[in-house]
């Protein structure tokens, strides 16, 4: 098993203990949980990087190294919504993008073509990274971050499901051809 792939497992491994210790009492646990998901987040940028560079890319890599990204941003984002940080239909517009991205990927992948990420899905996975790194962060009591009755939190989920939507159509708008063309 080549280096990207390892750090592809190193990343899925991360996931149970962030989300423990994201759900343990404490700021300390609440740093160490961003500090997990930082370094989960840090692999994904490393996998990909050296899998090219170093021409490393195995089928195996290009199936769990999506995989492995879903897996880590869904269940920050669970915890979210378990924590009263997001409302269930935004985590549920997420995941049905990444399922109709995916099901795009799977019919793209049986007439033997590849699609990549767009640019939109780049800045949608970063965002989710951001999303998920500020509310992890610890903040001090007694500040707060909000305009009004409206929270940085609620601006920066918004945006988050608004690039997640345009990601999707994006997705679908410049692969509808495949779509109708499918066997």
């Amino acid at each position: 098993m080549n280096l990207p792939n390892k750090l592809t497992l190193f990343r899925i491994l991360l996931i149970p203990f962030f989300i423990a210790f994201a759900l343990m009492s404490g700021t300390v646990c609440r740093w160490i949980a961003l500090i997990l998901f930082i370094v989960a987040s840090l692999t994904d940028l490393l996998d990909g990087k050296i899998a090219r560079k170093y021409q490393l890319v195995t089928d195996f890599g290009k199936f769990m190294d999506p995989l492995a990204d879903k897996l880590l941003v869904c269940a920050g984002l669970a915890l979210l919504v378990d924590q009263d940080m997001m409302s269930v239909w935004a985590l549920f517009i997420i995941i049905a993008r990444e399922f109709i991205v995916t099901g795009l990927r799977l019919i793209a992948s049986g007439n033997g073509v590849v699609i990549a990420a767009g640019k939109s899905g780049k800045a949608k996975t970063m965002l989710q990274m951001i999303v998920l790194i500020w509310a992890l962060i610890p903040l001090p009591l007694g500040l707060s971050y909000s305009f009004g009755r409206i929270t940085v939190m609620d601006i920066l989920v918004f945006l988050m499901v608004l690039i997640t939507i345009i990601s999707g159509l994006e997705y679908i708008i410049v692969n509808r051809k495949l779509l109708l063309e499918s066997k």
